[in-house]
């Protein structure tokens, strides 16, 4: 579903590109958790951006604020880029970094910064019921990677909605019987979603983040309803292909949809 990553990748492009106020950013992160908790990677980061190390402390949201204008000093050209790595998909990653291996343990990240120049990655990390870590990184810019057009992805969207139905409509209907109906699941992970709006952002982007949520959510109801069977299973293995291909989707359409939302913010 929407992840702190998301939030904070598109409203921070939206502070940077004059399109949203401060307190709006620090709104929406509080969203995920009433504390937040800073970090840097390493004493060389903690001394050059003047952050907490080795121990979180909270030192307020806002410090994340002085991070991102650090990385994108006023007038220039600035990216905010969302990442949601998985093993065996980390394109975009900055190989062999502190960052690259952070980000692919939590499944998500943001890289701000200039292009030639050097880079800020930040990686949240939930501590608790109320508690969110962010930890900071340093490490070379790495080039923007070219990703699918908005239209090519909204378009494979309307596939991938058809095929996650499907796979949910394959659970066995004694096992949908004894968890309860998945569409309350689906109802409930969409409504989490909306608890985590976005500044305005075109119709486009809107459509094509809101599938996303929906797929991610029809999974998640059939990964409830029919659990993985045992390995050695076609049957299982193929379900497994299909869902693995239908995340990857989700995820290249979120990453797409940030993407374009915040070049939108900073250079139009």
């Amino acid at each position: 579903m929407s992840s702190p990553s998301a939030s904070l990748a598109i409203w921070s492009g939206a502070w940077l590109g004059g399109r949203a106020a401060p307190d709006d950013v620090l709104d929406a992160l509080a969203r995920w958790a009433p504390l937040t908790l800073i970090v840097a990677d390493d004493e060389n980061v903690a001394e050059e951006l003047d952050l907490p190390w080795p121990t979180p402390r909270d030192v307020g949201s806002a410090t994340l604020l002085s991070v991102l204008r650090l990385a994108v000093p006023a007038g220039e050209a600035g990216t905010v880029e969302l990442v949601l790595p998985v093993p065996g998909d980390v394109a975009g990653l900055p190989t062999g970094t502190t960052f690259a291996a952070a980000a692919l343990t939590a499944g998500e990240g943001v890289m701000v910064g200039v292009p030639g120049g050097a880079g800020i990655g930040l990686v949240p990390t939930v501590e608790g019921p109320d508690v969110l870590r962010w930890t900071v990184f340093r490490f070379p810019q790495p080039h923007p990677r070219r990703d699918t057009a908005l239209g090519e992805v909204e378009y494979a969207m309307r596939e991938v909605v058809r095929e996650a139905a499907d796979v949910l409509g394959s659970a066995p209907a004694v096992v949908t019987r004894r968890l309860g109906d998945p569409h309350v699941l689906i109802t409930e992970r969409l409504a989490a979603a909306q608890a985590h709006p976005y500044p305005p952002l075109s119709e486009r982007i809107t459509r094509v983040l809101d599938t996303a949520d929906r797929v991610d959510a029809i999974l998640d109801a059939a990964d409830v309803a029919a659990p993985s069977q045992a390995p050695t299973s076609t049957g299982a293995e193929t379900r497994e292909t299909t869902v693995r291909s239908l995340r990857t989707a989700v995820r290249t359409a979120r990453r797409v949809a940030v993407t374009d939302a915040v070049d939108r913010f900073l250079h139009s």
